[in-house]
C-alpha cells in the first residue's frame, strides 16, 4: 500500500510541474470557396516544366540556367542544408552518449616505509549517459525541427518558382521591347520618307513651310523613341543576367513576341491550391513547428531523468593485477525555482506560435487573392488584344489613305500626321497589351503553385514532392 501511495504522489507531483497554460489565439480556418469567381474558359493541366509551353527554346534554356547558377535559390539551398543539421541534431539528443577516456601518469613519490616509490600508471575508461525521454520533451523537439526541415524545402522550391517566374515574366518583357524597338525604328523610316515628301513639296511651292517644320519635329519625336527603348532592353538584359548568375551579357532571343504561343489556363480546383503552392505549404509546416515548439517549452517544467555508467580499469607498476572500476547511476533535476524564465519561454513559444497561425492564414488568404487576380488579369488582357488589334487595322488603313490624299494634295500634311501619331501608338499599345497577356499567364502558373505539391506531415520518410521542376 505504501508502494502505491507513493506512485500517486509521485504522479501528482509531476502532474503539478507541467507549468501554467499558455493562451494561443483562435485563429478560424480558411475554407476554399467552391469555384473561381473568374470563369476561366479552356483549361490544361499544369506541366511539371510550365514554361516550355511558351514554345520557345531560348525561354527554356535561360530558365535552366537560372535555376541551376541563381544566388537567391542557392541561399535557400544552404538553409535546407542547416534545418537538415539541425534535424540531425535533434535526433541525436534522443540517443545515449558514449566517450572514452584514457589517462597516464609516472610519480615518484616517497611511501609509509620512507623509501623511495615510482610508478607507471594508466587508466582507460568507457563512459555512457542518457536522458530518457520519459515526457516526450526530446521527441518534441525532434517533430519540430522536422517540420522546420520541411518548412525549409518548401521556401527553396518557393525561391526556385519566384526565379522561374520572374525570368519569363523579363524575358517577355525583353521581346517586347524588341518589337516595340522594331516598330520604333519602321517608323524613324516612314517618318523620314514623310520628312523628304514635305522637302520636296515645300521647294516645290505646293507646300507651306509649317509643313516641313512639323515633318522635321515629328521626326525628332520618333527618333527619340529608339534610344529610350534600347537603354530599357540593355537593363531588362542586365536583370536577367543577374536572375542566371551572370555579369551583365546580351541575352540570347528565341521566338518574336508575337509567335510566343499562349498557354491555355491551368487548371485546378481551389480546394487543391492550398497543397500546390509552396509559400502556403511552407507556413503551414512553420505552422506545426511551432505547435511543437510549444509542446517542448511546455515540458520544460517536467523532470528530467538521465543515467549515467563508468567502466575501466587501473593499471599500476605498482599492482599485481589491474583493478578493474565502474559505476551505475541516475539522476532527476526537476526545476524548482528559475525565476521565471521558463515561464517566459513557454509564453515566447505560445506568441510564436500565434504568428505562425496567423501566416499560415494570411498565406493561403494570398493564394486565392492571387489566383484570382491572375485569372481576372489573363481573361481581360486577351480581350484587350482582340480589341487593339482590330484597332491597329483600322488605323493601319486610315493611314494609308491619308498618306494617299497628301500625296495627291487632297489634303493637308496634318491628316496624315494624325493618322502617323494613331497608328505608332496603336502599335506600341498592342505589342505592350500582347506583353501582359503573356505575362499575366506566367503571374498565374506561380499564382497556381506551378505544379508543386507537397506532402502531408507524417513520418521521418516522409519529403516533400518536387514535381515542378
Amino acid at each position: 500500500m505504501s508502494m502505491r501511495l507513493a506512485a500517486l504522489l509521485l504522479a501528482t507531483a509531476l502532474a503539478s510541474c507541467a507549468g501554467p497554460p499558455v493562451r494561443t489565439a483562435a485563429v478560424p480556418p480558411v475554407a476554399p470557396p467552391p469555384t473561381w469567381r473568374t470563369d476561366t474558359g479552356p483549361v490544361a493541366p499544369i506541366d511539371r516544366a510550365w514554361w516550355q509551353s511558351f514554345g520557345d527554346p531560348a525561354m527554356t534554356a535561360l530558365i535552366d540556367r537560372a535555376l541551376a547558377n541563381n544566388t537567391d535559390i542557392g541561399a535557400a539551398m544552404g538553409r535546407v542544408r542547416e534545418l537538415e543539421a539541425n534535424l540531425a541534431l535533434a535526433r541525436a539528443q534522443l540517443l545515449p552518449t558514449i566517450d572514452a577516456s584514457l589517462s597516464g601518469a609516472r610519480s615518484r613519490s616517497v611511501n609509509a616505509f620512507g623509501l623511495p616509490s615510482v610508478q607507471n600508471a594508466a587508466q582507460p575508461q568507457v563512459q555512457a549517459a542518457y536522458e530518457v525521454d520519459l515526457f516526450g520533451r526530446l521527441a518534441d523537439q525532434k517533430a519540430a525541427a522536422r517540420d522546420a526541415w520541411f518548412a525549409g524545402q518548401a521556401a527553396r522550391d518557393s525561391v526556385r518558382l519566384s526565379v522561374a517566374a520572374a525570368v519569363a515574366s523579363g524575358y517577355i518583357s525583353l521581346r517586347g521591347l524588341d518589337a516595340r524597338l522594331e516598330v520604333a525604328k519602321a517608323t524613324v523610316t516612314a517618318r523620314a520618307e514623310s520628312l523628304r515628301l514635305a522637302r520636296s513639296r515645300v521647294g516645290r511651292g505646293y507646300s507651306p513651310k509649317l509643313e516641313l517644320q512639323q515633318a522635321l519635329a515629328e521626326y525628332d519625336a520618333t527618333a527619340q523613341i529608339v534610344p529610350q527603348i534600347e537603354l530599357a532592353i540593355a537593363r531588362t538584359e542586365d536583370s536577367l543576367s543577374q536572375l542566371t548568375g551572370e555579369t551583365p551579357q546580351a541575352i540570347d532571343r528565341g521566338l518574336p513576341l508575337d509567335r510566343l504561343a499562349v498557354p491555355l489556363v491551368p487548371g485546378g480546383l481551389p480546394s487543391e491550391l492550398l497543397r500546390r503552392r509552396p509559400d502556403v505549404a511552407q507556413a503551414e509546416f512553420q505552422l506545426a513547428a511551432s505547435d511543437k515548439s510549444l509542446a517542448a517549452a511546455r515540458k520544460r517544467f517536467l523532470p528530467q531523468v538521465r543515467l549515467s555508467a563508468a567502466a575501466g580499469a587501473a593499471f599500476s607498476t605498482l599492482l599485481k593485477d589491474p583493478i578493474t572500476i565502474w559505476s551505475v547511476g541516475g539522476s532527476i533535476l526537476a526545476p524548482l525555482f528559475e525565476g521565471g524564465r521558463l515561464t517566459a519561454q513557454a509564453e515566447a513559444a505560445g506568441a510564436q506560435r500565434d504568428q505562425a497561425a496567423f501566416g499560415y492564414r494570411r498565406a493561403a488568404l494570398t493564394a486565392f487573392r492571387e489566383v484570382e487576380d491572375a485569372l481576372a488579369g489573363a481573361k481581360r488582357l486577351d480581350e484587350q488584344v482582340g480589341l487593339a488589334r482590330a484597332q491597329q487595322d483600322a488605323l493601319a488603313e486610315g493611314l494609308r489613305l491619308a498618306t494617299n490624299r497628301y500625296r495627291e494634295g487632297y489634303s493637308p500634311y496634318l491628316e496624315q500626321l494624325d493618322a502617323q501619331r494613331g497608328l505608332l501608338g496603336a502599335q506600341l499599345s498592342l505589342i505592350q497589351l500582347r506583353s501582359d497577356a503573356l505575362t499575366a499567364r506566367v503571374q498565374l502558373f506561380q499564382a497556381m503553385g506551378g505544379g508543386w505539391q507537397h506532402c502531408p506531415t507524417g513520418g521521418d520518410t516522409c519529403v516533400p514532392e518536387i514535381t515542378g521542376y
